[in-house]
């Protein structure tokens, strides 16, 4: 039986009191620990979570002279660690505190581009072509397509949409780049003791994966849960691509193109799983800007796979959350 109570007696933090922290959209929750050794976190990963692939990509992080939580304490097989409390800064919550945006995303751009800089650890899984169509089929074709069509897809839509995917992707297949996969303001603190790169923390990597480095991007300049004005944008894109250099930059702007459409429709689905399997309705106010950002992004001539065949299956007036799903208040 897992017993955080006994792994923060064994780590020194028994006389701690705990604050439980918001909940997102996975199983991990975070307690913050008042009153230990040091300001901390327990994080708990019940199965099917699993610490391990934190404490890999923490300690590959920090071996960049980035800023990724200290281990404080680890027991890998109950799913319990203790780790470095960055404190509540994240930029998530300074944008909504009303924070000038433009610094907030400058700083996460040259982080970012430090953290793709150097070469990822080759045990990280593949976030290629097929794992993004995978990834997408189990949103969009299982939860957003029976929802919105009122049956599941048959074996020839679900090939198509996978086919789709996997074309519009394959050019862009042969980067081997680390991909944090969930770079946005909810992931970055500022630390206003440090400087450079390290003055944004970074959080939530264990997802991370060997990818095309465009989809981090994306990630934090085409924001699922915010809007991002465009000067913002443009001059979040300008910073990461000065800092890394000689990248050839229609190429990389294609490949952001690709992986936004990939990105957005396996989101915007995503929202859906929450509502209809998680019971997280509020999430699908999110939903009217995922299906905004995916119509621009297929207006790029490298994400036409993908646009010829939602053109063919799904009709511009149902890319939108399906009317049978629970709508916010």
């Amino acid at each position: 039986m897992r017993d955080a109570a006994a792994f923060l007696r064994q780590a020194g933090f028994a006389g701690a009191a705990r604050e439980p922290l918001p909940a997102d959209a996975s199983l991990r929750t975070y307690t913050r620990l008042r009153g230990g050794p040091r300001p901390a976190l327990l994080m708990d990963a019940p199965p099917p979570e699993d610490v391990r692939p934190f404490l890999a990509v923490a300690r590959h992080i920090a071996g960049l002279g980035l800023s990724a939580p200290d281990i404080v304490a680890a027991d890998e097989d109950q799913g319990f660690l203790v780790i470095e409390d960055f404190g509540e800064a994240t930029h998530a919550a300074l944008l909504d505190a009303g924070a000038d945006p433009l610094p907030l995303y400058l700083e996460a751009a040259e982080a970012l581009a430090a953290l793709h800089a150097a070469p990822p650890p080759a045990t990280l899984p593949a976030w290629d072509p097929a794992t993004m169509a995978r990834a997408t089929a189990a949103t969009f074709m299982d939860w957003w397509w029976p929802a919105a069509m009122g049956a599941a897809p048959d074996a020839a839509t679900r090939a198509a949409c996978d086919a789709a995917i996997r074309a519009m992707l394959a050019p862009f297949g042969a980067a081997g780049g680390f991909v944090h996969r969930d770079f946005f303001p909810a992931n970055l603190m500022r630390l206003d003791g440090r400087t450079g790169p390290r003055r944004t923390g970074l959080l939530d990597f264990q997802d991370a994966a060997i990818g095309h480095p465009a989809y981090d991007l994306v990630s934090l300049v085409e924001d699922a849960r915010r809007d991002v004005a465009p000067d913002v944008k443009r001059a979040a894109i300008a910073r990461y691509l000065e800092a890394r250099g000689a990248i050839d930059r229609d190429a990389f702007a294609a490949a952001m193109a690709a992986c936004a459409a990939q990105r957005h429709l396996r989101v915007a689905a995503l929202w859906v799983r929450l509502d209809r399997r998680d019971g997280k309705p509020h999430y699908l106010a999110h939903g009217p800007r995922c299906w905004r950002l995916l119509d621009q992004a297929l207006a790029h001539p490298a994400t036409r796979p993908l646009r010829d065949f939602l053109d063919a299956r799904v009709p511009p007036a149902l890319r939108r959350n399906p009317m049978t799903v629970t709508e916010p208040a």
